[in-house]
């Protein structure tokens, strides 16, 4: 499996387990998937060396959610951020950046229907959905045709 070889790949895996122990009851609860969420967010803000990159905003957003979700009446939104970060693992799908390259501040075109639903329903693909596959950087495989 290549995508094994990739570090991002491996924070996502992990945090699928240590999610779905948290809303399973595990007695350490959400302590660790919020702590590895700060990792991961820490070493793509030093390794991208932007709080604005993709990459970054993508796990920004993520540990948000994981923070929002802390709030019992939110705790839906928690079973739905384990099922994307499961079909990010198993099926490179990311619901999360596809939802954020609509954001205004992403756009590189004007918003459409047309566009949404391209957004959401097109395959994955190597390379960064926003930025293309920059030199020296491992591939991130929530990305649109």
């Amino acid at each position: 499996m290549e995508r094994a070889k990739e570090v991002a790949w491996w924070y996502w895996a992990v945090t699928v387990v240590l999610l779905f122990g948290a809303l399973a009851g595990c007695p350490l609860e959400f302590a660790p998937v919020i702590a590895l969420g700060g990792v991961q967010l820490l070493h793509f803000w030093w390794r991208e060396g932007s709080l604005s990159a993709f990459p970054v905003q993508v796990r920004t957003g993520y540990l948000l959610l994981l923070l929002a979700g802390q709030w019992p009446p939110a705790v839906l939104r928690l079973w739905i951020q384990l099922t994307g970060t499961t079909a990010m693992v198993l099926a490179d799908y990311c619901p999360l950046a596809r939802f954020l390259s609509l954001m205004p501040w992403n756009l590189r075109e004007p918003i459409t229907a047309e566009l949404v639903v391209r957004t959401f329903l097109s395959p994955p693909v190597k390379g960064n959905m926003l930025q293309g596959l920059p030199a020296g950087s491992e591939v991130c495989r929530c990305s649109l045709q």
